[in-house]
């Protein structure tokens, strides 16, 4: 069997309702859970390490003359949308996505982000958040070790020997002889993801392909996206979307592959039948290397 959790980024309290819902309506209708990477909070005229406004914020004219934005709350018609529309889980995506906010040594700072972002979705009527995604996949070492002391996964590109912790290097070691995409820290998950292959930076043509490849080659994928680029300079990418809905059709279609949410993913590991009888699956195996 081969597993693929969706995760969509950047999803924040001025993101468009019809947006997700012209994005997401074929996996929902398939019963297909997408894990939404939510910021708690964002702050206007974010910009991201190229120096540009940042692309989840489409009505730039307006956050740009703003003093402060709304935080996640329950008030907001996005947030009864997306709970009411139990397809869709939240994981929590930084704090308020500020440029490497996460790669820092300042512990206090590091544990408030955490505790505020998480406090934020709660009170806006979502479950704790159980999974955590850096903003540009990006963290320090004191970031990862408190991570990994608040939340069940931790999902991002790629893992740096200089910025992990020393005491889990032999176990990052035998990941890589065993060249093994995903590990485990104590009761986290370390899962690493093939980059960005629903994005408009590549190739619309072969896009799908990479896909279905990504998603044959290992256990278990992690297939991100960022819903903004399907409306980039305030229009919808047709083509684009056409993708993303082709990828539903076809993840629907397999008959040896379930897309779960990030929540399945722990309930699944370790204990469950991924474990049983006479036969220990690849994804245990890479997972025990941690």
């Amino acid at each position: 069997m081969h597993y693929v959790l969706l995760r969509d980024d950047d999803t924040n309290s001025l993101t468009p309702v019809e947006c997700l819902e012209r994005l997401y309506r074929p996996f929902l209708a398939r019963e297909l859970p997408v894990n939404l990477a939510t910021i708690p909070h964002i702050r206007p005229g974010v910009r991201g390490p190229d120096g540009r406004t940042e692309g989840y914020l489409l009505n730039r004219a307006t956050v740009a003359g703003a003093e402060s934005v709304p935080p996640m709350n329950p008030d907001l018609e996005l947030v009864q949308y997306l709970r009411h529309n139990r397809g869709y889980h939240i994981l929590q995506h930084g704090y308020d996505h500020s440029l490497f906010e996460f790669d820092s040594a300042d512990r206090a700072n590091i544990a408030r982000r955490l505790e505020d972002g998480t406090r934020l979705l709660v009170t806006a009527g979502f479950d704790p958040p159980t999974t955590f995604v850096a903003p540009y996949d990006r963290l320090s070492r004191v970031a990862l070790r408190e991570v990994v002391r608040r939340f069940r996964v931790l999902s991002t590109g790629w893992y740096e020997w200089r910025r992990l912790p020393l005491a889990w290097l032999p176990r990052y070691a035998l990941k890589k002889w065993r060249r093994h995409p995903h590990w485990r820290v104590n009761r986290t998950f370390l899962l690493s993801h093939p980059g960005c292959l629903l994005s408009y930076h590549r190739p619309y043509a072969l896009m799908f392909e990479a896909v279905k490849a990504a998603v044959r080659r290992q256990p278990i994928t992690v297939l991100v996206t960022h819903w903004w680029e399907y409306f980039r300079d305030e229009r919808a990418d047709d083509e684009f979307i056409a993708v993303l809905h082709a990828t539903a059709e076809w993840l629907s279609q397999q008959p040896d592959v379930q897309v779960i949410s990030f929540k399945q993913f722990t309930e699944m590991s370790p204990s469950s039948h991924l474990h049983s009888a006479s036969r220990r699956s690849s994804w245990s195996t890479s997972l025990e290397a941690g």
